[in-house]
């Protein structure tokens, strides 16, 4: 997933009207007009950097005058004390963008080095970990963006590119003919020819309806290790596979292990905590 220059600024600019308002009063009646400084974006703790663009619009708005250097890029993982970028201009512009440009990295780097480690469990398996729509409101597409970072994969972005039929859809079909599963199915390929439809299972006799119903993408959700190595040996390939449900870095390797193509993580974005960066000034 890539990020234009134009959402990142407009996330930007109201990320700072809502910090700044009518003016950073501290900055304005403490520091010099004239005051310059250069400062360092540090990283405090090991971690994969995603959100610099941020980080630099935020600057970069606030003067025309700062200069940014970029020691690193999203994506890079790096050690504590690693240098990520240094900023260089007008003191008021550089200490009045501090906060926004470093929440933003904070944040996103928290979602990217997450991802990584999830990514890192299931090494060598062929498993995906996958977002969700488990977003901060209005932050998806940047929180997707973080993921990616970490080299994670994207599920759907919104209610709008996949059919996802999932448990409580299929509760109001329960009365439907064959099955649940088959009328979902069926209407979804008419409705929207040109969409893939994914499934959401909790049986194996679920299981065996989506595959019956020709489902793109079977979702094993909820299900024992054992179950889903039934399950991948009972759909033998007629579709993809993903496994759901509550996992965790201590289990997501057992999952991988049972042979489904991919693993969706809510926790990636909903569960991340932002990771320690500072800004180091030097006068």
């Amino acid at each position: 997933m890539k990020l234009s220059d134009r959402e990142i600024r407009i996330a930007v600019r109201s990320a700072l009207r809502e910090d700044v308002g009518s003016g950073d009063v501290t900055t304005l009646a403490t520091i010099p007009a004239g005051a310059r400084l250069t400062a360092v974006m540090r990283a405090r703790e090991p971690l994969t950097v995603a959100g610099l663009g941020f980080a630099t619009a935020a600057f970069q708005l606030c003067s025309r005058r700062v200069r940014i250097r970029h020691r690193a890029q999203d994506g890079d993982s790096l050690r504590a004390g690693a240098e990520l970028m240094e900023v260089s201009g007008p003191a008021r512009a550089i200490l009045t963008a501090e906060r926004v440009a470093l929440n933003f990295v904070q944040r996103l780097s928290g979602v990217a080095t997450l991802t990584q480690q999830f990514v890192r469990a299931v090494r060598g398996t062929g498993a995906r970990i996958l977002d969700t729509r488990k977003t901060t409101p209005g932050w998806r597409v940047f929180e997707k963006y973080a993921v990616a970072c970490g080299g994670g994969s994207n599920h759907r972005l919104g209610l709008f590119d996949l059919v996802l039929i999932k448990d409580n859809h299929l509760a109001v079909l329960r009365a439907a003919r064959p099955n649940a599963i088959a009328a979902a199915v069926q209407r979804a390929r008419k409705k929207y020819p040109r969409l893939p439809v994914e499934v959401e299972t909790d049986t194996l006799a679920q299981v065996r309806q989506a595959v019956a119903a020709g489902a793109d993408i079977i979702l094993l959700d909820n299900m024992s290790n054992a179950d889903l190595r039934r399950a991948v040996k009972l759909i033998a390939g007629r579709a993809r596979t993903e496994a759901s449900g509550g996992i965790t870095r201590r289990t997501v390797r057992g999952r991988a292990l049972t042979g489904v193509e991919a693993i969706s993580v809510g926790a990636l974005t909903h569960s991340a905590r932002a990771v320690d960066i500072g800004l180091d000034y030097r006068t």
